[in-house]
């Protein structure tokens, strides 16, 4: 810093800067930290990890850029939570832990790249919020959360407008309308144990739902939401999860979100939650299950409105981090 130079507010590090514009672009200006020696000294709470991948989408590419986005795009909103009152980052000790490489034109490698820098973060006891990248990518992140918490231990609630419970899409078993069932299908998540909220529109088929239901999985379509409010869904929702599980894993599709709220998504299917909806619900498991892994995908820069789907998107991330701190808060007090 110059000699001439005011300190910013807070204490804040210069290098990261006190808005999302300035200083080095980092999720919510938080300390970059770029390998696993030095995640070990710093051992935090919460990692946040980017998953810049999009070549397994079907219609609209351009996730690959929602790392860096929501690092540079979204607005600083503050850090204490109004409804929960807690300041989030007095709570928890959470980092930026950088990128997963993905190599161009390369899906086992990226997968593989993904699971193996989710796992570095998982198998320390911290939690990693993992930024996509089209929606394959929770095959590796979640697969690597199993591998810590253990296989059949991990609930899963998925958010979104599509079940991606595809055998296969157009002959490729790893698409983004696939992960789920890999997933299930590999043994690392049970079927009764996988619950999905927001499904709508017109995919999959039904033998696709036919096999989900062998698989004993439960889902929760918008007209349900409807019909029940969303408040009352996801209180079931998190009992079927967490059914003989230790852990939950949360995967948000920003597509489970209206177009109208969230245009800079891949596939955009009419009909969908509302942010305020969707960031309660969030902030609902964080605060009553033992949430150990987030991630949130297929926020398509390219196609977004005024940073519309970036914020949602942040927010998402920001609801997850207070329930978190306030539960630690209350648990410690």
């Amino acid at each position: 810093m110059r000699d001439d130079e005011t300190d910013p507010p807070g204490g804040a590090d210069p290098a990261y800067g006190v808005y999302s514009y300035e200083g080095i672009a980092t999720f919510a200006g938080l300390p970059f930290i770029a390998d696993t020696a030095a995640l070990e000294a710093a051992r935090p709470d919460v990692a946040v990890v980017g998953a810049p991948f999009d070549i397994s989408t079907t219609h609209r590419p351009g996730a690959r850029f929602g790392p860096r986005a929501l690092r540079a795009l979204a607005y600083h909103p503050g850090t204490y939570h109004l409804d929960l009152e807690v300041e989030i980052f007095d709570e928890l000790r959470v980092v930026d832990f950088g990128d997963a490489h993905c190599p161009h034109g390369m899906t086992e490698r990226s997968h593989a790249n993904i699971r193996a820098r989710v796992n570095s973060v998982a198998r320390r006891g911290i939690i990693p919020v993992i930024m996509g990248g089209d929606h394959s990518i929770t095959y590796p992140a979640a697969t690597a959360v199993a591998d810590h918490y253990g296989w059949g231990k991990v609930g899963i609630v998925h958010f979104d407008a599509h079940a991606d419970t595809a055998d296969d899409i157009d002959g490729n078993y790893a698409s983004h309308g696939t992960p789920m069932r890999r997933l299930i299908e590999s043994g690392a998540v049970l079927g009764r144990n996988f619950v999905q909220v927001g499904l709508r529109g017109y995919w999959p088929p039904a033998d696709v739902f036919a096999w989900m239901k062998e698989q004993g999985m439960r889902w929760h379509l918008m007209q349900e939401l409807w019909e029940r409010g969303s408040a009352a869904v996801m209180e079931t929702a998190v009992a079927e999860a967490m059914d003989g599980c230790d852990a939950l894993y949360v995967s948000v599709d920003i597509d489970v979100l209206d177009p109208g709220f969230a245009p800079g998504t891949g596939t955009p299917e009419p009909g969908g939650m509302t942010p305020a909806d969707l960031l309660r619900a969030v902030r609902l498991l964080a605060t009553t299950a033992n949430v150990v892994a987030l991630d949130v995908v297929e926020v398509s820069p390219p196609y977004d409105h005024a940073e519309q789907t970036i914020n949602n998107a942040h927010r998402v991330i920001f609801e997850m981090l207070a329930g978190i701190a306030w539960k630690r808060r209350r648990t410690a007090g």
